[in-house]
């Protein structure tokens, strides 16, 4: 039965197949044993595509602007230095004086007889004081003797000073060349020792006064050119004068003054003006707004491309803006921009660009 099933066709060739099947096997395991598999071939990555564009730094002329405002070159009120009646006004408002020059009398108050007592006993300590020296040489006079009479002739000197100040402050005088602003007073007032009388302004020469911002200070030297803007329109040139060391504790700005010539004697000082100080030129690129971005700290910034064409974000500053696109610095003075793809790639990203031109 045995030799029945061997020799019939049908299990022949199942045993020829199940030979060839353990050959084939046998020798596949050999080659595996024999060879390394064959390296898998890793696809190439595609590098990201973004259009750019080459932009050159150009000068730009910056200017500081900023809201200031005119005061008189100097400015004072006259208040009485002695207690008294206004009987005589020597000048008016609006009237020009000249340094030293009397703007009003007041009542002498028994004064000048003060003063004429005072001299007399000024001359009188003088003559004792001469006569006791001339006794101290032949030692007639004791030591303790001349220097009382000396104290007695300072204290006489002392007093005659003051009663002549007091005579000449019942006529008060300009402390500087100036203008008569404000008359506080009119005849037969009476007044006492701090009350206000006039106010005397200097304005054929203005003082404006500003602030400026901590970032720009280190822009400013003295004596710039500034361009002065009045409400009405008016133009106006100075020179900056002042530039504070210290910035202010609240609004982080430093304090200038601008001097500025008024020989036409304007009726400016008090009132508002726009200062504009121009600064050193700086190197700027003219850009799309579209093309600014934040990153991950929250700076405005631009997209670039470097040599080893790797994504580099620049932090810019916006420094003018206009229908031709907005004015920043920051960036190199060539540098490569990305125009489209920005949004799909990241700062470090070896990326494609395309549509370039150098």
């Amino acid at each position: 039965m045995f030799k029945k099933l061997i020799s019939s066709p049908i299990m022949i060739a199942v045993l020829l197949a199940l030979i060839l099947i353990l050959w084939l096997f046998s020798g596949d395991n050999y080659s595996a044993k024999q060879q390394a598999p064959a390296e898998q071939a890793v696809a190439k990555q595609q590098l990201v595509q973004v259009e750019t564009r080459w932009s050159t730094a150009e000068p730009y002329q910056l200017t500081q602007v900023a809201q200031g405002q005119v005061l008189p070159w100097r400015s004072v009120s006259i208040k009485a230095q002695q207690a008294g009646t206004v009987i005589q006004l020597l000048t008016d408002q609006g009237d020009t004086v000249k340094k030293g020059a009397k703007l009003l009398r007041l009542s002498d108050e028994g004064r000048a007889a003060l003063l004429q007592q005072a001299k007399a006993n000024l001359t009188l300590k003088q003559d004792e004081l001469n006569s006791a020296q001339k006794l101290g040489k032949s030692n007639f006079l004791s030591e303790t003797e001349l220097t009382r009479l000396e104290s007695e002739l300072a204290k006489a000197k002392a007093e005659f000073q003051k009663a002549q100040l007091a005579v000449n402050q019942v006529e008060p005088q300009a402390p500087f060349n100036g203008v008569i602003d404000r008359r506080h007073i009119e005849v037969g007032d009476v007044v006492q020792v701090g009350s206000p009388l006039l106010q005397l302004v200097q304005v054929d020469k203005l003082k404006v006064t500003a602030q400026i911002p901590q970032q720009h200070v280190a822009a400013l030297q003295l004596g710039q050119a500034v361009k002065l803007r009045l409400l009405d329109g008016r133009a106006l040139q100075g020179k900056l004068s002042f530039i504070s060391y210290a910035a202010d504790k609240a609004t982080r700005s430093f304090y200038i003054e601008v001097t500025v010539a008024n020989p036409q004697m304007l009726r400016i000082a008090g009132g508002s003006v726009t200062v504009e100080i121009q600064l050193s030129p700086v190197a700027t690129h003219t850009i799309s707004p579209a093309l600014l971005s934040l990153d991950n700290n929250g700076n405005l910034g631009v997209a670039t491309v470097d040599e080893e064409q790797r994504v580099v974000f620049y932090p810019v500053t916006i420094l003018s803006a206009d229908n031709k696109g907005a004015r920043v610095s920051g960036l190199p003075n060539k540098v490569q921009i990305i125009s489209q793809g920005a949004g799909f790639v990241k700062t470090g990203d070896k990326v494609q660009p395309i549509g370039t031109k150098a």
